[in-house]
Order: structure tokens, then sequence, then C-alpha cells
């Protein structure tokens, strides 16, 4: 039987679509794909992410534990901080991408991915069971107690504070929500129940997440659609949230990255500090980051009207003579750009921008190019 959000209810009301993710019963979308991502690049719209998983790691042991475990240095963070990292295997593959934050000088809070949960919070038992300060730490899954919502686009700040009332009590201290910086947390009270509000974003647009206990997701979001009803805000489901991810590059477990793939091949080595010391998975990943790796996650436009690249398409050089060169991981029809857009492993040696690409569509191949990211950029403010 698939999982249930706290919000499952108000999905059903919406009459969203509902669709099985990973185990959980989610909206897809609730007018339409194309409305809800220009809702979001326009003005604002809101995401369950109630499936996703809370952990929270706390002691005077928790930063070495987390910075051994982690690719990232946690060491970098001021209590409100936080940032995005990685969990690795000793061969370097990705357990999981994720946030944490550090939520007071010896706490963190780490919010995963719903279908990695289970695969975390064991990789990350086996990990307490080798760590040298194992009394120094406690581990807990919260992910039961907590539900989250995200509401993202260029008119939230207008009206968060009207949602979430009041100064944050801990964490970053700010007069209202609104006045957090990316990537800061701070805690706040909402109709007595105490929730954390992040500045983070997984659409390339300014926006914030609020992960509460369970009893208060709901209450949340009523207050978040009557607040941001002025605005132009637009219940947003997986379908947009995944269009709005491609145009950025930003990768999702299960495609760009799995066990099998690195975070250098994956191109997210700016989030690998090889300098920090001794961590999970390093010696591999500062070989590959040495002596380079044969293939590459690259993000493509395809060069004129075609049906939508998919995930598991053949990648083709331009040459019609030549062999197949990678894979598509991800791939749709962006609605910002107007063109089909997507995501690949290719060999390296075909992996820069402006590179020429063929896609196989339907056992045609369409063409295509190599672009850097983001695909999509706002437009410049006029004058």
């Amino acid at each position: 039987m698939l999982k249930r959000t706290p919000l499952h209810d108000l999905h059903r009301q919406l009459e969203a679509r509902m669709v099985d993710f990973g185990g959980w019963e989610m909206p897809v979308q609730y007018t339409g794909i194309v409305q809800e991502h220009l809702a979001v690049r326009q003005s604002a719209g809101l995401f369950d992410i109630s499936h996703m998983g809370e952990m929270l790691v706390s002691g005077p042991g928790a930063t070495e534990f987390l910075n051994h475990a982690l690719t990232n240095d946690i060491r970098k963070l001021a209590i409100g901080q936080g940032q995005y990292t990685l969990l690795c295997q000793e061969h370097g593959g990705v357990v999981d991408d994720l946030y944490v934050y550090r939520i007071d000088t010896d706490e963190f809070l780490m919010i995963v991915n719903a279908s990695r949960i289970e695969a975390d919070w064991d990789w990350l038992q086996i990990r307490v069971d080798h760590a040298p300060t194992r009394d120094g730490f406690r581990l807990r899954n919260a992910s039961s107690e907590y539900g989250a919502v995200a509401v993202q686009g260029p008119a939230v700040a207008q009206f968060i504070d009207t949602a979430i009332e009041g100064g944050s009590m801990g964490c970053t201290l700010v007069p209202g929500a609104s006045a957090l910086k990316k990537n800061e947390i701070g805690a706040f009270v909402f109709q007595g129940a105490s929730v954390y509000v992040a500045r983070t974003g997984y659409t390339g647009e300014d926006g914030f997440e609020v992960v509460a206990p369970t009893a208060a997701i709901a209450p949340i979001w009523r207050a978040l659609i009557e607040a941001g009803a002025p605005f132009g805000l637009k219940p947003a489901g997986l379908g947009a949230r995944d269009t709005l991810r491609t145009e950025m590059g930003y990768p999702l477990y299960g495609h760009e990255l799995t066990e099998a793939t690195t975070p250098i091949e994956a191109g997210l080595a700016f989030f690998v500090a090889l300098d920090k010391g001794d961590f999970v998975g390093r010696d591999v990943l500062l070989r590959q980051k040495a002596e380079g790796v044969s293939r590459r996650c690259v993000t493509f436009r395809m060069a004129d009207k075609s049906p939508p690249p998919r995930p598991g398409y053949i990648v083709w050089s331009a040459d019609p003579a030549a062999a197949p060169i990678g894979k598509v991981v991800s791939g749709t029809q962006s609605p910002s750009l107007g063109v089909g857009i997507g995501m690949a492993y290719v060999a390296t040696a075909m992996a820069q921008p402006g590179t020429a690409l063929a896609i196989e569509i339907r056992g045609r191949r369409f063409p295509a190019a190599i672009e850097k990211k983001p695909l999509y950029r706002r437009p410049a403010a006029r004058p």
C-alpha cells in the first residue's frame, strides 16, 4: 500500500492527479504541469514535500561524525546555515544527495530523499558502528514526525511573513522569514507549533521550505494558499518540480545520481571537500579528480522541434556513422524555453559545451547540443 502525506486529503479536494512516487501517493499535477511550472517562474508555487525524510544528529561528536560521513565540509556551517552535500560509498558511488542544516552548536538536521530514507538510515547505522566517537552523538530518524512544504517563486518573499508570522526564535535570528538569506534556516512558531523555515530551493527560483510536525502541515499549507493567492500562488505537483529542476540542471536521485555514479562524474565536485581530511569515498574521488573520469553528466538542448527526450534514450555524436556516446538520464519539454531539454551521461571526450549531439527518439535521431548549466536563465529586468 502506498504511503500518504499529511496533505493527501487536501490534494484530493483540489482534484490533483495522484501517482506512485517512490512508494508514496503524490500529486503529479493539479491544473496542469505547464501552468504550475510557469506560476513558479513568474509568481509562486506550493509543493508538498512531506514524503522527504528528516534525520537529526546531535551531541559533541556530531560534527566529527557527519564530516566523515558527508562529502562537503560541515565545519563551515555557522548555526542557522545549511549546505548541499552527499553520502557516498567507499567506492565513491552516491548513496544519496541531501541538505544538512546546523540548527545548534552540536545539532544538525538532514533533509533526505524520500526513496532513500531506509537506505540512508542503514548506511548511517553502519558508520555509527565504526565511528571512534560513537558515544559522543545521537542519530535519530524523525521522518515520521515531520512533514514539509516548499513554496517557490519570485513573489514568495512578499507574502511568507503573512503566513508564518513573527521572528525566529532560534537558528538564524531574523524579524521574519523573508529576512532569511540563501541557505539559512530559522526556528519559528506557527499556531503554537515549533517549525523550521529554510531559504534553499530546488527550482532555480527564490523560495522557502517549511518543516513542521505532521499535525501542523495542513494548517501551514492553508495559510500559505491564503497569503499567496493575491500574488498568483498555485499548488504545484511533481511534474512541474521535475521540469523546473531539469531546466536548472539539478540532479535527481535515481536519474543523475545512483550508487553506480560518483559526484565527480555527476559534475558535483564543488560539493566534495577533498581538502578537509578523510571521509567515506575520499580516496576514489581524489583519484578521479586527479586522473579524470570516462564519462560526465551534461545538460543538453534539442536544436529544434522534436518529441521530448526521455530517460534511457541513446545519445549519439553528430556523425551519423559514429557509435553511441551515452544515454539520457533526465529529459522533458521545457515550458520556459519551448524545446526539449535534458541531462545525459556521455563520454568525457564529448562532454564540452557546444558539442553537437543527436538524441535517438522513437527510432529517429534528432539534433541537440550540450550547453552549460543552467539551461534556463531568468531574463534581465528592464531598466
